[in-house]
């Protein structure tokens, strides 16, 4: 095997092991929560846009799928000690409206971290499906919680990052039986950032 093959070979591998674990995307509510920093995990995407030899973007976007509602319900039950299955149903009952994603983002320029400002915002947001079709969030808020509960939640959360929940309605399509892939595209004069969600 010559170098320029086993370099290939290598980078190939590094490739596939470093590739996000496929998800169940049909939506279905599951039928028993699974471990919530597990779930978070396998839900979670990061990525980082590098321009000029600085780093001009880190975007770290975790899809608050069924699967995802059921480990937080299952994990906020057991805190507050509930027992009736009110947390649950409430969780369900967001799992079955709108999408969204929980999102940590950080800039180089922190006057470009504005992602709630709508459509003055520096960066643009979209959900895309498996024809291309981009649908632009609903809104994106800034989620105001103390840095270390959102930290214990991400644990990427760093010192200069901005932490956000983008809505997207369920017109985008993100998830069903018949859902292979889901996007988020990223993007500003700046450049563009993609992340993927594949099917299981």
């Amino acid at each position: 095997m010559t170098r320029i093959a086993a370099a290939l070979l290598a980078c190939a591998l590094a490739a596939c092991a470093a590739a996000p674990p496929p998800v169940d995307l049909s939506g279905t509510w599951p039928a028993r929560a699974g471990d919530y920093h597990d779930v978070t995990k396998e839900w979670t995407r990061r990525t980082v846009l590098r321009g000029h030899f600085q780093q001009t973007l880190e975007l770290i976007a975790t899809f608050r799928s069924p699967p995802w509602r059921a480990a937080a319900a299952a994990r906020e039950a057991s805190a507050r000690g509930a027992t009736d299955g009110t947390v649950e149903s409430l969780a369900r009952a967001a799992a079955e409206g709108d999408y969204e994603i929980s999102l940590v983002v950080t800039t180089y320029d922190r006057a470009e971290n504005d992602l709630d400002r709508g459509a003055r915002s520096s960066w643009k947001l979209a959900l895309v499906d498996e024809q291309g079709t981009e649908t632009p969030p609903i809104e994106v808020v800034r989620d105001r919680r103390p840095p270390d509960v959102i930290r214990a939640e991400v644990p990427e959360f760093g010192d200069f990052a901005t932490a956000y929940v983008a809505r997207f309605p369920r017109s985008a399509a993100a998830l069903g039986p018949d859902a292979k892939r889901i996007k988020l595209r990223m993007w500003s004069s700046r450049g563009a950032v993609q992340l993927v969600w594949n099917a299981r």
